[in-house]
């Protein structure tokens, strides 16, 4: 990989011909693809598996790539569709009716105005990983990869409206998280969502 090569730039190479670019494209993006899956699938063994998939099906697609739209909303939409079929496979499947709404903390319940000094990490990513993984998938792809919901709705095949509602509703289950951990107000859920932003484990079994 050339310093400072763009994931577009890698993907013409690979298309033309130079298949050895492939592995800037897995230095990008191989620990976010592993971090997404582990959110989704929550189980390492099966996040890697899944993510080494994804990656063999972007590589084997290649040539399906529309390059209008950017390469890291195609990929994810890739390991997004990996995660769905081994939750299936699972019999693993998250209802987002509109029922889901007694999940959400009631508004009008008084919730402290102190927030801890500092959080425990481990607390942190508890709170994270007992999101449903829908909502867990629209969050991540909302604070760590910077995508819109237009965007997000690629990724994840799903009209606009509802990735807002995801968006919407994993963010006040995580409110409600951090009220439960006696870390309440906008410092407690801001550094949730900061703890989005940074990669989720580890991921080195692609070489």
């Amino acid at each position: 990989m050339i310093m400072g090569e763009t994931d577009i730039e890698l993907v013409r190479r690979c298309l033309g011909g130079d298949n050895s670019a492939f592995a800037g494209i897995l230095e990008i993006y191989q620990d976010r693809i592993y971090s997404f899956a582990l959110r989704l699938l929550k189980d390492p063994h099966t996040a890697e598996d899944a993510a080494q998939e994804a990656f063999v099906k972007a590589f084997r697609g290649l040539s399906s790539y529309n390059p209008v739209y950017p390469f890291s909303s195609w990929l994810f939409r890739i390991a997004h569709n990996v995660c769905m079929d081994v939750l299936r496979a699972g019999n693993k499947t998250v209802s987002m009716d509109e029922e889901d709404f007694h999940e959400l903390p009631d508004p009008a319940r008084s919730v402290e105005d102190s927030v801890a000094d500092s959080i425990d990490t481990a607390r942190i990513e508890a709170i994270l990983g007992s999101l449903p993984p829908l909502y867990s998938e629209a969050l991540l792809l909302a604070y760590r990869e910077d995508m819109g919901p237009a965007e997000i709705a690629r990724v994840i095949g799903a009209p606009e409206g509802t990735v807002k509602a995801r968006l919407f509703r994993g963010r006040e289950l995580v409110k409600r998280g951090m009220r439960d951990e006696g870390c309440c107000g906008y410092r407690g859920v801001f550094l949730v969502f900061r703890m989005m932003v940074q990669p989720f484990g580890g991921f080195g079994r692609i070489n």
